[in-house]
């Protein structure tokens, strides 16, 4: 019974060396073949995860800055002259209006390039805030109860005593040397609100606005 244990142990230690390298052996021979390549080897297709192509972005061509899409360039004027131009010729919310912008261009433009002077941030000023985020809407509370979001806002006026109602006329009847607009905005330079001493330009910020007209 001794004797035969002894061959057993034997046994198991000679065999194990010999299993554990036909193990690993399988590992390889079994999947790949008996190649380097695995060339021989039957496994699955590889499924690849679909990727989209990529549409190449379609950049605009190089041109002037303030360029329609059709390629019209827009005129060049501060803030100011615009506004004065519009109030002068009746500020009218359709019509169109003239102007000389300054490169001494006859313009024309429409009440749709005013807006932006009041529905823009940063624009007075770096960090400056849209004029409609003091004046809107809710002239309860909105600052002097004047709503500058809209053209029937601009028309009611200021020190609404509620929305149903029109307040003081802050375009001088078409007069722009009398409008309050010009007062609060050109002569005493209030506003935009907390805007900084110096932070604006005189005559208000330079835009894009309208295009040339043929003389």
């Amino acid at each position: 019974m001794k004797r035969n244990f002894q061959n057993w142990i034997l046994l198991l230690v000679f065999a194990m060396p010999v299993v554990f390298i036909a193990f690993i052996a399988g590992l390889y021979f079994i999947p790949c073949g008996f190649n380097n390549n695995c060339a021989q080897a039957s496994l699955p297709d590889i499924i690849h995860t679909p990727i989209p192509t990529l549409i190449p972005a379609a950049m605009p061509a190089p041109g002037a800055v303030g360029a329609s899409a059709s390629g019209a360039a827009r005129c060049t004027v501060n803030a100011e002259t615009l506004l004065a131009a519009w109030v002068n010729a009746g500020y009218s919310e359709e019509d169109p209006f003239t102007f000389t912008d300054m490169k001494s261009a006859s313009c024309q433009a429409t009440y749709a390039d005013v807006k932006a002077l009041f529905q823009e941030a940063n624009l007075w000023y770096n960090g400056a805030p849209a004029c409609i985020t003091c004046h809107n809407s809710n002239v309860a509370a909105a600052a002097a109860n004047m709503d500058l979001s809209s053209y029937a806002g601009i028309l009611a006026g200021s020190r609404r005593s509620s929305a149903d109602v029109k307040g003081n006329d802050i375009l001088g009847g078409g007069d722009w040397t009398q409008s309050k607009l010009n007062d609060q905005l050109f002569v005493q330079q209030k506003m935009p609100f907390g805007r900084p001493p110096g932070a604006a330009p005189e005559h208000g910020p330079v835009i894009l606005a309208g295009y040339p007209v043929s003389k």
